[in-house]
């Protein structure tokens, strides 16, 4: 049974005390802390906005865009952030003054909860992971505020089950879940942010870029991977003996995947092949390399295909580069003239047709063995073999036709000039005409 009276007794003792602190000039002193500390973080805050353009306007395009993105959204976490600082130091003021400060800790507690889900709002784009955040972020942080978080947590490691030497906690659940989601969104965002910093750096080759890129990547996952064992509890002493034994068997099964890293980091080292080379394969296909990867590379075709190519293929077998030091190619065209053709005048005209061209390397300031030409290439059955050759920036494929368009303007000038381009010819000998006529008898 319940005693009202003393339930009663107690409401009315607590209220009593509630007013008398309400109505002290402690109160009145931590709360004028409280406002003093926001309005300040609030003018300053606004002061460095207005006094950094980068902080005033969001950034919508040039080099480090992302970069630049998240400095402007950082900028709107200085206020939280200047509020729990100088929210801080009223509490030192509190206690020096009054002895009392509980007050002002309330509010620079509240003040981080603010502040963490300002973060979480202003960082995470993601609905789904925004709300899994906050419903897990938030409650941590007010259980710590009111200290409820050490009981919470000694409840939950209270709840485990052990097989033989292993213990599993709810406690250790949970540890794991939070923070390895946590480690795993800060890697993709501090990933995507280092890798976009390292390729925007012009003065390093594109290939020492790569590098540098990939191998940041690769360290960046090895950090989370221990930290992740050491949040679990794994010993990594223990972890270190075992990855041995286990890295041997790796070994043996895992060759082709070791071979093509460390093909893929040589390649990116000697810059043999860059991303934009054209490459023609040993068996015959070609296109331009569009990605380099640690384990393997993507070489796109021009009817749209994307091969993908190991990387220890380009230290083992042949391949062909072509705009790996000149992106200046020399292509030829064969065809046939009749025996009748004035061959000195069809020379200049197919030295003007070709040079015509737009894409076509050709000008006085050009060296002579890069001009277009044109020769005989041998005397046939039927004409005589016309050899045409030209130099080009870039390949003669995908977007660039230059070949196919200089044969309809050679086609063209043949039909305004009436040069004719001969049939196979054959000529036919009787050699006895009693042959095979049959007489009467």
């Amino acid at each position: 049974m319940f005693d009202l009276k003393n339930i009663q007794t107690g409401i009315d003792e607590l209220l009593k005390r509630s007013i008398e602190w309400s109505t002290s000039p402690e109160f009145y002193a931590q709360c004028g802390l409280i406002f003093l500390s926001i309005l300040l973080a609030f003018t300053v805050a606004l002061t460095l906005k207005n006094y950094f353009p980068i902080l005033r306007d969001e950034p919508q395009e040039g080099k480090l865009l992302k970069f630049r993105k998240i400095i402007y959204q950082i900028g709107d976490l200085l206020f939280p952030l200047l509020n729990i600082v100088l929210l801080g130091f009223a509490a030192d003021v509190s206690k020096e003054l009054f002895e009392k400060s509980w007050l002002v800790k309330v509010g620079q507690s509240l003040a981080v909860v603010f502040m963490l889900y300002s973060i979480i709002n202003r960082l995470i784009s993601n609905n789904f992971i925004r709300r899994l955040v906050i419903w897990t972020a938030i409650p941590i942080a007010l259980l710590q505020i009111f200290g409820w978080l050490h009981d919470v947590t000694n409840y939950l490691d209270s709840i485990a089950i052990e097989i033989g030497n292993i213990r599993i906690s709810a406690n250790g659940i949970a540890r794991v879940i939070i923070f390895g989601f946590v480690l795993f969104w800060l890697g993709k965002v501090f990933n995507q942010f280092g890798q976009q910093l390292i390729r925007s750096q012009e003065d390093l080759e594109l290939g020492t870029r790569e590098v540098f890129a990939k191998l940041f990547q690769v360290t960046l996952a090895v950090i989370i991977f221990l930290l992740l064992l050491q949040i679990m509890g794994i010993n990594l002493t223990a972890l270190a003996v075992f990855g041995g034994a286990v890295g041997v068997g790796l070994g043996f099964g895992l060759q082709s995947i070791a071979s093509n890293f460390i093909s893929g980091i040589i390649i990116l080292l000697d810059r043999t092949v860059t991303v934009g080379d054209h490459i023609e394969l040993e068996d015959g296909r070609s296109g331009i390399i569009s990605e380099l990867k640690m384990r393997s590379t993507t070489v796109e075709t021009y009817d749209g295909k994307d091969i993908m190519v190991p990387n220890e293929q380009f230290i083992t077998s042949n391949f062909v580069n072509w705009t790996h030091k000149n992106t200046k190619q020399r292509y030829s065209l064969e065809f046939q003239v009749a025996y009748k053709t004035d061959l000195h005048k069809l020379f200049d005209l197919l030295r003007e047709v070709v040079a015509s061209h737009p894409q076509v390397i050709s000008g006085d300031d050009v060296p002579i063995e890069e001009c277009p030409d044109a020769e005989i290439a041998g005397f046939g059955d039927s004409g005589v073999h016309i050899l045409v050759e030209f130099w080009m920036e870039g390949i003669d494929d995908g977007k660039n036709h230059v070949g196919a368009d200089l044969l309809l303007m050679i086609w063209d000038a043949f039909k305004k000039h009436e040069i004719e381009i001969p049939f196979s010819q054959r000529e036919i000998k009787i050699l006895n005409e009693n042959y095979g006529r049959i007489t009467p008898s």
